[in-house]
């Protein structure tokens, strides 16, 4: 049987005054894996426009919120991180929440939740980061931006900037099941 030991950095807080830490460990994990396949939250833009500085090199998805999200025909991408984070190379994807959508509509309109959200609030009991990093990983794949049989690296964060990493392997919304989480870089205790 083989094993391996690897090191998680936990952050004492959760929020944007990781990003650096957690771009920087992450993107030496993705050097020792030879992983190619990175993805990324990011809502005004500011995290995601720094990840393409940083993931250059490697296939990087922005993925941002969608429209409305916040307030009704709104976008949170600002237009200037949009042009500059095409502008390094990467891609960016705007698309309805995983764990979103009509189901939360549901429970605007009848006061009820539904799975997607109560799947979301078990991911949370390992931080929000966590939560938006299984997210976003199914909304890649769902859009056929990052394949479903190779390790991806995917990052995000408690609201703003990034304090999350994770290695997995991703899978499509109707396959969550099969998603699997095989390495925890870095992530607040809260």
């Amino acid at each position: 049987m083989t094993s391996s030991i690897g090191s998680i950095t936990y952050f004492e807080t959760p929020g944007k005054e990781n990003t650096e830490p957690t771009l920087k460990i992450a993107k030496e994990r993705a050097e020792q894996l030879g992983l190619r396949q990175v993805l990324v939250a990011s809502t005004g833009g500011d995290t995601g426009r720094r990840a393409a500085e940083v993931f250059a090199d490697q296939d990087l998805v922005v993925v941002t919120h969608s429209a409305g999200f916040s307030k009704p025909n709104l976008q949170g991408l600002t237009e200037e991180n949009r042009d500059a984070i095409l502008a390094h190379g990467a891609r960016v994807l705007t698309c309805q929440h995983a764990f979103g959508g009509v189901n939360r509509a549901v429970r605007r309109k009848l006061d009820t939740y539904q799975l997607d959200e109560i799947i979301a609030f078990t991911l949370r009991l390992f931080g929000e980061g966590m939560k938006v990093v299984c997210e976003i990983t199914l909304m890649a794949a769902d859009a056929g931006l990052i394949r479903t049989d190779e390790s991806v690296l995917a990052i995000a964060g408690s609201g703003h900037g990034a304090d999350t990493a994770v290695v997995l392997r991703a899978a499509n919304a109707q396959d969550f099941f099969e998603l699997r989480i095989n390495e925890i870089l870095c992530k607040p205790v809260f």
